[in-house]
């Protein structure tokens, strides 16, 4: 997984700095408007209610708040386009329109760095998107709320039911069993970084790459077509000649 991290000026004001991350991934169909089901609680969830709206009227959706205390404190914010793409010149539209939103409103008392991310391969689920579109791949899910007197589980996404995901979690004998858990009930749910994932993020990876250069190719093919009308709309140029004459 390849990630790029740039750093921004600092405000004036409070000193926060603003970090950008890329990190390749995608996902498909998804809406700007769907809710998260996994939220955050006490500091993260004051900045996330100030960032959602924000990075919605930029065309973003909100993936998580993440703060840490670890050198210094950094404020991660972990957002996305509808389709799950994010890069590098989205993080920055990102971190220019929050950071002076969050100057104002200032949730945390302390300075902090403010950190712009994708959400990266093996990503958080926050949402019935997230679990629908990842059926199939390996994760691991930890319960706020317990569930026949487990809160941590791994195993296979099957799907979701309702508001709940469906997971196959194979035991020691190799039997499977089938639980589902409650998507609101989630404390925390992430893909698992297998092979298969890895596999398919590159294939995706390929696509997207194949399709910018088509449409590059196609430009390029439009642009002499474009040149050759403008210069038959200009006609045959006229050639202009001068006589000098002594005496």
């Amino acid at each position: 997984m390849r990630a790029l991290i740039l750093d921004g000026p600092g405000s004036s004001a409070t000193g926060k700095i603003n970090a950008c991350r890329l990190m390749t991934d995608t996902t498909e169909n998804a809406n700007l408007d769907e809710p998260r089901l996994i939220v955050e609680s006490g500091l993260a969830a004051r900045v996330a209610r100030i960032a959602e709206p924000v990075l919605a009227g930029l065309g973003y959706r909100l993936v998580r708040v993440r703060i840490s205390g670890l050198d210094g404190c950094t404020v991660q914010v972990m957002a996305e386009r509808p389709d799950g793409s994010m890069d590098i010149d989205d993080c920055e539209a990102a971190s220019r329109g929050l950071s002076p939103v969050l100057d104002v409103a200032d949730p945390v008392e302390r300075g902090y760095r403010l950190e712009l991310s994708s959400p990266g391969i093996d990503r958080p689920l926050v949402r019935l998107s997230d679990f629908a579109g990842h059926a199939g791949h390996e994760v691991k899910v930890e319960m706020a709320v317990a569930v026949n007197g487990r809160r941590r589980f791994r195993g296979e996404l099957a799907g979701v039911d309702g508001t709940s995901a469906r997971l196959h979690i194979p035991g020691v004998e190799g039997e499977v069993t089938d639980v589902l858990l409650p998507i609101e009930d989630m404390a925390e749910a992430r893909l698992v970084l297998t092979p298969e994932l890895i596999a398919q993020s590159l294939r995706r990876g390929k696509a997207e790459q194949r399709q910018a250069r088509e449409q590059r190719d196609a430009r390029r093919r439009e642009q002499p077509q474009s040149r050759n009308q403008n210069r038959k709309g200009r006609g045959p140029a006229q050639k202009s000649s001068s006589r000098q004459t002594g005496e």
